[in-house]
């Protein structure tokens, strides 16, 4: 198969070709093309990547280049992971903010906000060039914000499936702690993308969330950053995300008086950048796991195989809601345990949720609507309505003052916005 990433030249890339590499049994990929502008990262990812493909022995062809309509041309497959603007966005994203009491962060609140607007359009652009060239290729998207980017493939017609790696990263977890295989380890994931809760916890079939809460409610609490007392109330075990809903307060004190994500995420970006260009590295660092993703080549090599393969699994994905969850609109885009095959993901039946969860997961999915509308079709208004809209603004004034510092912050991303 022929499998064309979008924004290939990402230092997250070389754990990608790892995972590639490793499990090509799964995912047996005889043309890996990386598409990116960015020509002096593009050769280094790719030099790198070509290394770490003949170290394992693997037969694949690693295509380079800056052009869509070459890379993506008769592929069975497109996975996007885009970062319009760079860390130097990322930053803003993270900053801004903070200067009006609100979370800093790049998926959730203002900032992700600001991302949706700056990537939304270009996703929807690269989507419509891969269409003419390879419009069989299901596009899998790793790019944040990723409930709304799916909803807006998804509404364009694509067919497209989000990704995320929060929940590969509890299997990975659970199994570890309970020293057996991540494969005998099953989760009931259920909200939006960056807001999702573990509600249930299978081994081999048998239900042993309560076991693990009992047991190790204590080392999750500490991995999750989230009061040990929030996961025994709840009786389930809430993403890392949820941190900033529930604790919004302290996490703006705490990221007021510590160095921003993105500039820390840019420091390592150039360490990991000189590694690849060394001919000798032909494995990927073990820095890069500081940079985030954690397993996300096995999730990808999972949906990717099932998806072109057939395999009928279950895997944790971001797809359309079509009933779901039945307190939203049915083209919401909800991240749940879904099976996934050749013929497309079909989502799992959800138990009925309790109150506290339908009704914030409900919130964050009316601002994603209209974060999505904002970065269509643009405006002031639009930008206001969504950040008014949101659980974590939801102040007249506020959303007032935000909306110009964000439209201001990133005008160059936004052409509606550029000074006639």
């Amino acid at each position: 198969m022929k499998l064309a990433i979008i924004g290939g030249g990402s230092t997250y890339t070389p754990e990608l070709v790892d995972g590639f590499a490793r499990l090509r049994a799964e995912l047996p990929i005889t043309e890996l093309a990386l598409v990116d502008p960015a020509a002096d990262r593009l050769e280094a990812v790719g030099a790198v990547s070509r290394r770490i493909f003949a170290k394992q022995g693997h037969p694949g062809r690693v295509l380079t280049t800056d052009s869509v309509e070459e890379g993506a041309d008769g592929a069975d497959a497109v996975l996007f992971q885009l970062r319009i603007g760079g860390q130097a966005a990322r930053n803003v994203d993270e900053t801004l903010p903070l200067q009006f009491c609100c979370v800093g962060q790049e998926t959730t609140g203002a900032g992700g906000l600001a991302k949706a607007l700056r990537t939304v359009p270009v996703v929807l652009d690269l989507a419509d060039r891969v269409r003419k060239v390879a419009p069989e290729a299901r596009i899998v998207d790793f790019t944040n914000p990723v409930g709304i980017v799916t909803r807006a493939l998804l509404d364009a017609g694509h067919d497209a499936v989000g990704l995320c790696n929060v929940a590969i990263g509890f299997q990975r977890r659970f199994a570890a702690e309970l020293g057996v295989t991540p494969e005998r380890i099953q989760l009931d994931h259920v909200g939006l993308n960056h807001l999702t809760w573990e509600r249930g916890v299978k081994l081999d079939g048998e239900e042993i969330l309560p076991k693990i809460i009992e047991e190790h409610a204590k080392e999750i609490a500490e991995g999750n950053e989230i009061p040990e007392e929030v996961i025994h109330h709840l009786g389930m075990i809430p993403s890392y995300y949820l941190r900033y809903y529930y604790m919004h307060d302290q996490v703006v004190e705490e990221e007021r008086s510590a160095p921003s994500r993105a500039s820390e995420v840019a420091a390592i970006e150039e360490k990991l950048l000189t590694m690849y260009r060394d001919p000798a590295v032909d494995e990927k660092p073990e820095l890069l796991a500081k940079r985030g993703g954690a397993f996300y080549s096995e999730a990808a090599v999972q949906l990717l195989a099932s998806l072109v393969g057939g395999k009928g699994d279950v895997q944790v994905v971001n797809v359309r809601n079509e009933g779901t969850l039945p307190f939203l609109d049915d083209r919401a885009v909800v991240e749940v345990s879904a099976t996934v095959s050749g013929s497309g993901v079909e989502p799992l039946p959800q138990a009925p949720l309790p109150a506290h969860l339908r009704g914030l997961i409900a919130h964050v999915s009316a601002y994603e609507e209209l974060a999505l509308d904002a970065a269509i079709r643009g405006g002031r208004d639009r930008v206001f309505g969504a950040l008014l809209a949101h659980p974590l603004i939801g102040q007249a004034d506020l959303a007032d003052k935000l909306a110009d510092a964000l439209i201001a912050a990133n005008a160059k991303h936004l052409p509606w916005a550029e000074p006639k």
